[in-house]
């Protein structure tokens, strides 16, 4: 076995085993984790609390009890975050920081049932002007308050700024990586190359920035050969389960580039220069664009999409609409438009985590691919 495919099965193992990644990290370090609901969180205040940040973006599974506390047209990432949380899934965390950029994830701390405290924040929407800044500076104080009652710790803000480095750090690295796998997509299968993305949301960005450099030059010591499929864009929230990545494989479809929130969404904005790590936490979330959950008035998703398409010279663009998700459903009339504006060949597919209609999928994606 190549160093290589070590490499890849080591992320591979931590994406589909996040709870055991977290007891072994916990093993290793003494160092218990936070989790983090989806989609933006101010993690490294969490880093430098000197805790485990981890990522919660739900699970294959049925829903049960869930449906007692949420409505049926929840997205199914929140309908499985609270059946795991009812099930005692998370009862390992110390605390879970909400975001909420949409109404099901508004209601999501309010209802939180695990052992752990629900900490809740709200981003602002209003990202043009100054008092932006000032509002969610003081947010993420108050989220570093609560944090500091939770777990029983003072956390210096000069930790906070150590750890933007090193998430910042991580962000440019993780960046390198997509750009590495668009040239290689013999080596980053879809399912390789997201589970490369997801295993990045379970473990410590130091050690996350370590593994993908070797992987990085291990891969540039394999010559780049062409590709004889299609390559596509994905955009959407997420791209799970894997059986529609696996789809993609079986027809010869390489993914060289995302607009996941799951995955080129959480690393492509680095947190700026300064002095006052909240203010530099405050500013990157002004700068964040091109996002269904980050309101901008401009609507650049669909230019900014496009672009991304001829950049890395994709044949088309996979919509992957989180079904019950209303800013993606918003913003993909927009898109559509763009696309045809410019002649980018479009498919749109439902993605939800409770079921999978493989055998329908798999026509749609094999009549995609023989059009173009």
């Amino acid at each position: 076995m190549s160093r290589v495919d070590e490499l890849l099965d080591k992320f591979v193992d931590i994406s589909q085993h996040p709870h055991k990644a977290m007891l072994d990290y916990k093993a290793r370090t003494g160092k218990d984790a936070v989790g983090v609901f989806p989609v933006y969180a101010p993690e490294e205040i969490v880093y430098a609390a000197g805790y485990l940040p981890v990522g919660m973006w739900g699970s294959k599974g049925s829903i049960n009890k869930a449906s007692q506390s949420l409505p049926s047209f929840a997205c199914s990432i929140m309908q499985i975050i609270m059946e795991n949380e009812m099930n005692g899934v998370y009862d390992d965390l110390k605390a879970v920081l909400v975001s909420s950029p949409c109404d099901t994830l508004k209601a999501m701390g309010q209802k939180y049932y695990g052992k752990c405290p629900a900490i809740q924040f709200v981003h602002s929407q209003n990202r043009d002007f100054k008092g932006s800044d000032d509002y969610m500076t003081e947010e993420y104080k108050i989220v570093c308050q609560k944090l500091e009652e939770v777990l029983g710790v003072k956390i210096d803000p000069e930790k906070i700024n150590e750890a933007i480095e090193i998430y910042n750090e991580n962000r440019a690295v993780t960046r390198m990586f997509t750009e590495v796998a668009a040239l290689y997509p013999q080596i980053f299968t879809p399912k390789k190359r997201h589970a490369v993305l997801k295993a990045r949301t379970f473990m410590d960005k130091a050690e996350n920035t370590v593994l993908l450099k070797e992987l990085i030059e291990e891969v540039l010591k394999t010559p780049v050969v062409p590709f004889k499929g299609k390559k596509v864009v994905l955009t959407g929230i997420m791209a799970e389960p894997d059986e529609f990545l696996d789809i993609l494989e079986e027809y010869n479809v390489a993914v060289v580039a995302d607009d996941l929130a799951q995955e080129s969404r959480q690393f492509r904005t680095d947190v700026p220069a300064g002095k006052d790590p909240f203010r530099r936490l405050a500013v990157q979330w002004r700068n964040v664009t091109a996002c269904s959950l980050a309101t901008d008035r401009r609507k650049p998703r669909g230019q900014f999409v496009a672009e991304l398409s001829k950049k890395y010279a994709a044949d088309a663009v996979i919509f992957c609409q989180m079904k019950f998700c209303d800013p993606e459903e918003f913003d993909y009339p927009m898109m559509m438009d763009e696309f045809k504006r410019q002649s980018i060949p479009c498919m749109k597919v439902e993605i939800d985590l409770q079921a999978v209609a493989a055998e329908q999928l798999r026509t749609r994606v094999q009549s995609f691919v023989e059009m173009l």
